[in-house]
């Protein structure tokens, strides 16, 4: 169920270049809120209507509070790295599907992440249930890291940067390959030329993986059809080949979507 409220920032800093984590307080959207969703965030200045999402970094349903780490890519998100302790902002949430955190229980995974596909993937990490150790974090940097030692603390991490500045020199599946790893599922968020590879390199393993699809969207909700990604089946929505990212997504079965 989809929420609007006026969130309060907690705390807010700057935790590797142009890359921000957020804490919000929320009344009602931290308890709705699962790994793999998104949030919309509203900013205050009028002549900026549609709203920017977010995904989920760090959920705490217990105390109402939400994580999001991004990267500042433009005005409106320049605008949400200038927030401070007590200020305020409008949220709608939580938005999209999640991760099928039941589905993966009890089994070895992988947890993929590139870039600013890297925050969902803590959220997912720290909702697995079981050991620790069956969680596999393979993270692709292009060189800083960030949130690497929340990562580490949820599972067993492994880095891959393109400059080789720290961990394996190349990208995730050569963080994969170059320390021998295996696993039974796949949950994985990136850039599109990351999510088709990791696809590729599913399929010929035959296991099962989720992706999380990073889209530009406009309403957030469906409406606008304005984030469709094309599918393998027809949409029954659409009635054709597509699929929206902000609703149907944005975490599919890597083999219901064109990459």
């Amino acid at each position: 169920m989809k929420i609007k409220e006026t969130c309060t920032v907690i705390i807010q800093e700057r935790i590797a270049g142009d890359v921000y984590s957020l804490w919000l307080q929320t009344e009602k959207i931290a308890s709705q809120a699962r790994p793999g969703q998104f949030v919309s965030l509203y900013s205050s200045d009028g002549r900026r209507l549609l709203p920017r999402p977010i995904s989920l970094c760090e959920i705490d349903g217990a105390r109402g509070r939400l994580r999001l780490v991004y990267r500042v890519v433009g005005k409106g998100t320049k605008e949400f790295s200038g927030l401070s302790r007590g200020d305020t902002l409008d949220v709608l949430g939580p938005l999209g599907n999640g991760f099928p955190m039941e589905e993966a229980a009890g089994k070895k995974i992988f947890l993929i992440g590139g870039g600013i596909g890297i925050p969902p993937m803590l959220a997912a990490a720290q909702a697995l249930a079981g050991n620790k150790e069956d969680r596999l974090l393979v993270m692709g940097y292009r060189d800083e890291l960030f949130l690497d030692k929340e990562l580490a603390a949820s599972g067993n991490l492994y880095v891959a940067t393109e400059d080789g500045s720290a961990g394996v020199k190349g990208n995730v599946l050569d963080a994969i390959r170059r320390h021998g790893l295996a696993a039974d599922m796949i949950f994985a968020c990136g850039p599109r030329p990351m999510l088709r590879a990791v696809h590729e390199y599913a399929v010929d393993r035959n296991i099962t993986c989720y992706i999380s699809m990073e889209e530009r969207m406009a309403c957030g909700v469906g409406a606008c059809l304005g984030c469709v990604c094309n599918s393998t089946k027809v949409d029954d929505h659409s009635r054709v080949h597509n699929k929206r990212v902000c609703k149907d997504g944005p975490v599919f079965l890597s083999t219901e979507v064109e990459l």
